[in-house]
């Protein structure tokens, strides 16, 4: 990425989508402004769509909650907690649309019938959880970014953060949960990892930083209701479901139905990805079912070009995951 790229901020700069088709296109990476651009055309298409606002970023951006139904037992969806990862925002934009006009037309998905969904589940849905890390990928770091030079530093001097995986202000939000924190924390140190970063540096605290406290403190609200967490995040076409060999009662059950719907590999964490995040948290201290889905598979950050290939993958897995609660 050049550095013309990071002198300006582009959230005004969006690519035309075509408001008349029932399904919209996804032409273009997915930054925090082209997501809250496709919500307002949701807003206005949908009423009975609920858009609120979970909490705001490091730099102020607001983190959309996007409720789709009546009933009191819910899923929750979590998408982009990692800069690169933004393809998964595009997934989770194309379920709701998806989602909506089939309710809205009284139609049949599977083996589900919407109108009868939307009364007796609710499927909650964050689709960008990190919104600064995936624009510092898409668009670069702000000249009027306070914490630019600071960034840059943790980026090794690089202007160019398309492998950028924080927030921010350079903590990876996956392990930002308060599961095994202070051992991980250990553990990444020896790795030389003990400061802001690209990636997989753990903040100071667990839960230190907004996008994950904001999460963290819905869910302690919600936690009755919920009955399984889906975090998605690329690549591998795997499913996690344990943490560090911990389940819930109904994790492994619900795990392979979730292998079968998507023929995703279901396998366990390893390394830096078995320690303090958000399917540890859930699992550990919730009691709640919680699924890391990688989805897709290639390099990191994932090309636009292939999310509908990936959609369809596990679109039947978005559409039936609610009626397994």
């Amino acid at each position: 990425m050049s550095d013309k790229a990071t002198e300006h901020d582009r959230t005004t700069d969006f690519c035309p989508f075509d408001t008349g088709k029932a399904i919209l296109d996804y032409p273009v990476p997915m930054d925090h402004a082209r997501m809250m651009q496709y919500l307002e055309c949701f807003r206005e298409r949908y009423s009975f769509l609920d858009i609120q606002n979970l909490g705001s970023s490091v730099l102020g951006k607001n983190i959309p909650l996007i409720s789709l139904g009546q009933g009191k037992k819910c899923v929750l969806y979590v998408g982009a907690h990692h800069g690169m990862e933004w393809i998964t925002t595009i997934l989770l934009l194309r379920f709701i649309n998806e989602y909506a006009e089939s309710y809205r037309t009284g139609r049949h998905i599977y083996s589900v019938y919407l109108p009868y969904l939307f009364r007796q589940r609710r499927i909650l849905i964050v689709p960008m959880l990190n919104p600064d890390g995936v624009d510092y990928v898409i668009n670069g770091v702000a000249q009027s970014n306070p914490l630019r030079e600071r960034l840059i530093k943790m980026n090794g001097g690089s202007t160019d953060f398309s492998q950028w995986q924080a927030n921010g202000r350079g903590v990876d939000l996956n392990h930002n949960y308060n599961a095994d924190f202070e051992e991980y924390r250990a553990y990444a140190a020896q790795s030389g990892i003990s400061e802001g970063a690209p990636s997989r540096y753990c903040g100071e605290n667990a839960e230190s930083e907004p996008e994950t406290g904001y999460l963290c403190n819905y869910l302690r609200y919600a936690q009755n209701d919920i009955g399984a967490i889906l975090s998605f995040h690329t690549q591998g076409e795997e499913i996690y479901y344990s943490s560090r060999g911990i389940t819930t009662p109904r994790s492994l059950p619900l795990a392979r139905i979730l292998s079968r719907l998507t023929s995703y590999k279901l396998t366990t964490p390893e390394g830096h990805a078995a320690y303090s995040g958000l399917l540890d948290w859930c699992v550990q201290k919730m009691n709640i079912p919680a699924f890391t889905l990688e989805c897709g598979k290639g390099t990191n950050p994932l090309p636009q070009e292939l999310y509908f290939c990936i959609y369809a993958a596990i679109r039947e897995l978005l559409f039936e995951t609610p009626q397994l609660i």
